[in-house]
């Protein structure tokens, strides 16, 4: 059962739980903007303005993360580093070894929004001393490589923390589907803005890197907003949690301790192989057919061209279907079948994916499939992936979920990582990676029924 701490601050769960002292919220009449987002999810009075702040920071945080993807490339390839992409996911690992329980460390001393205020000053600070140790004339490229894979999970992680511990589980089925349209916003505008501002202005990576600080340091100005509101709408117990450290032990002890929470582990690794794996797959693919169609020595740009035009397409349909399962479909999903039922749709469909990429390794087919996978991925999946955490305590929502969303999904990267090597070394070709795909999701398909079993323990 949910621990009541987390939960008696939420006005929608006092109106379902025996709680004599709190007020019971009213069915008050929705606002103009309420109605409007209503098309997208269900939104309820009151709920509107801290939605929409939820989801502009969101999409603050996706934009600046592409601004500083877009410098990172630039930044790998002109300092001759790029062979650290084979190194870095398992450098991030180790390093998250200290960085998960230094963390929890500081959870255990702060509120929530110091705790958001002290990291991103951190990141803040990181970006600034970037920025001006490249302006010095050093190179920062492996380590900004390695610094960002980190960041990435780690600013992400800790925004879906926050709106965990802000809402309900119901509320959270409710909202977060609308929350996650800026999310996908940002990773599409994100990437937009970060070509436009190269090509178009004289802007390299330390602006970029200034650029993402000062979006990060709004993004926490809005987070303080968005929290001041909530808890002016609660009650003097939701005000006392909100000022309370998160208590308990660290993030890798409370996964290993909890069947729940290790089962949410265990399912972020396998969708990672899986997915990671699946990226391989195409790869291969889109070089073989690039090798094919410019065969010579001398047409070695044509190739880079192909290649590089491939992935524009692909990324940019990977993005606009995202969003738009965001915008249409994920609400209502969650509403039909709730947290449980759509843990399932993305490994039913990777199974078949792999299926007919096992017997039918053609890019054309693959690059279809790979677009279908990659946007459920980015858009349902990140949606139920974060609901998951609604019924646990606050501990876990911020210690817990670090721990997962940063070393279990870099312990992903690494595992596919030896996968790829080990099949490479053994003469495997596209059609055998693909049904160790199909292995690896009928046991992602086991963990998600032990996980929703957990789930509705949980939640009824």
């Amino acid at each position: 059962m949910n621990d009541p701490r987390t939960l008696v601050s939420h006005p929608e769960l006092r109106s379902h739980q025996s709680f004599p002292h709190f007020k019971t919220v009213g069915e008050a009449p929705r606002s103009r903007l309420e109605r409007a987002l209503s098309y997208f999810a269900d939104v309820r009075a009151g709920e509107g303005p801290g939605v929409v702040m939820l989801a502009v920071t969101i999409f603050l945080l996706l934009a600046g993360y592409y601004l500083l993807k877009t410098a990172r490339e630039a930044l790998i390839l002109t300092e001759g580093g790029a062979e650290v992409k084979a190194y870095s996911s398992a450098a991030q690992a180790l390093l998250l070894l200290a960085v998960v329980p230094a963390y929890s460390w500081l959870a255990s001393r702060v509120a929530r929004v110091p705790l958001m205020g002290i990291t991103s000053a951190f990141f803040v600070a990181n970006l600034l001393l970037f920025a001006g140790v490249r302006g010095a004339g050093a190179q920062v490229g492996i380590v900004f490589y390695v610094w960002l894979g980190i960041y990435n999970v780690f600013v992400i992680s800790q925004f879906w923390a926050f709106t965990n511990d802000l809402y309900t589980e119901g509320q959270g089925r409710r909202l977060f589907p609308f929350i996650g349209v800026g999310s996908s916003l940002g990773a599409w505008i994100g990437a937009e803005a970060a070509a436009a501002l190269v090509k178009r202005t004289t802007s390299d990576p330390s602006t970029l890197m200034v650029v993402a600080a000062v979006l990060l340091a709004v993004c926490f100005g809005l987070i303080m907003l968005v929290n001041r509101r909530e808890v002016g709408r609660t009650d003097a117990v939701g005000r006392q949690q909100s000022d309370a450290p998160i208590t308990g032990p660290n993030g890798f002890a409370l996964v290993m301790s909890d069947r729940y929470l290790l089962l949410i582990a265990g399912l972020m690794v396998l969708l990672n192989i899986v997915n990671t794996s699946g990226e391989f797959l195409l790869s291969k693919l889109v070089v073989g057919e690039a090798m094919q169609q410019f065969a010579s020595d001398g047409q070695l740009a044509e190739r880079q061209r192909f290649i590089g035009g491939f992935y524009g397409t692909f990324f940019g349909r990977v993005n606009l279907l995202g969003l738009l399962l965001q915008l249409f479909v994920t609400s209502r999903i969650l509403r039909t079948m709730g947290v449980r039922g759509a843990l399932f749709i993305l490994p039913v469909l990777a199974i078949v994916n792999y299926s007919v990429i096992a017997v039918a390794p053609v890019l054309a087919v693959v690059s279809v499939l790979k677009v279908l996978e990659n946007s459920t991925d980015y858009s349902i999946q990140n949606t139920v992936k974060q609901a998951l955490f609604l019924p646990t305590t606050r501990e876990a929502k911020y210690k817990a979920k670090a721990a997962i969303d940063t070393f279990f999904m870099r312990l992903g990267d690494v595992t596919q990582a030896g996968i790829v090597r080990l099949g490479t070394h053994l003469g495997a070709g596209v059609g055998a990676f693909a049904w160790l795909n199909v292995a690896l999701t009928v046991g992602w398909l086991v963990v998600a029924g032990q996980l929703a079993r957990e789930h509705r323990r949980r939640t009824v």
